[in-house]
């Protein structure tokens, strides 16, 4: 056969080998990314966690459970910059996967288990601590577990004291939120309008900044004080967007919206 025959015949066997491996695509759509898949699945167990965090009735809040928001709010931000990210290798989305599934699952095991051991209190009396001669980190878990126990106004006092007593602890930030708490979970607004407004005046480094900034627009609300509600509120999306407290901020400003305040 004359060579310029077979290679046409050859050109004719790749074109034909082209539109073969073409309609094949075309009736084999592609599939959708598994890891992108599994990184929705996370986001889904990350928001429930949140969700449990957020509706969490104040008996179920503790130190742990403070513990647990925190690192959250890392793997949600984790989970976002993976969900994005537009290059990088299968490997390494999946060595990230990996670990960030990890995480979660130790983070949900916490939540399964709930609150550690109860530390035994007693009531302070006025100027005492709850445990007279203890550590710091003794009298904060000691008021809190007095909080837990809906004990408010002793937890209240014990607080109160425990920031007089120990003003340079490295709790004395979340001892001032908890403080405040205590006042707003028995409707006292007004009286924990200022007390989340001292977290945020004396601990401008504290985490607890976004959820102190949350609760002042929550107390203004129940106030009927729309402006400085919307007004607080709306730096926690603008100054913390990233954080769970922001979502929650949002989710206000949507009902006020709502309500036409």
């Amino acid at each position: 056969m004359p060579a310029t025959y077979k290679r046409a015949g050859s050109g004719i066997i790749v074109v034909t080998a082209a539109l073969l491996a073409g309609g094949c695509t075309m009736m084999n759509p592609p599939r959708e990314d598994p890891v992108q898949l599994q990184l929705a699945e996370l986001e889904r167990r990350i928001e429930a966690i949140e969700r449990i965090l957020a509706n969490g009735s104040l008996v179920e809040l503790t130190m742990q459970m403070d513990e647990l928001q925190r690192r959250t709010a890392e793997l949600q931000g984790r989970a976002e910059t993976l969900a994005y990210q537009a290059e990088g290798s299968d490997e390494r989305q999946r060595d990230l996967y990996m670990d960030l599934d990890e995480r979660i699952q130790e983070l949900e095991r916490g939540m399964q288990r709930g609150p550690g051991s109860a530390v035994a209190t007693v009531a302070p009396g006025a100027g005492d601590l709850p445990v007279p001669g203890g550590t710091d980190r003794e009298n904060y878990q000691a008021a809190f577990e007095l909080l837990k126990e809906q004990r408010y106004e002793p937890a209240a006092a014990a607080f109160r004291q425990f920031l007089v007593t120990f003003p340079d602890s490295q709790l004395a930030d979340n001892a001032q939120y908890w403080l405040a708490e205590s006042y707003y979970v028995t409707d006292k607004f007004e009286d924990a309008l200022g007390q989340f407004r001292a977290v945020i005046d004396r601990y401008p480094r504290s985490r607890k900044l976004p959820d102190a900034l949350l609760k002042m627009g929550y107390c203004n609300y129940e106030l009927k004080r729309w402006n400085e509600a919307r007004s607080a509120l709306t730096r926690v999306t603008t100054d913390f967007s990233d954080s769970t407290a922001a979502r929650l901020a949002e989710q206000r400003l949507k009902r006020m919206s709502d309500e036409g305040h």
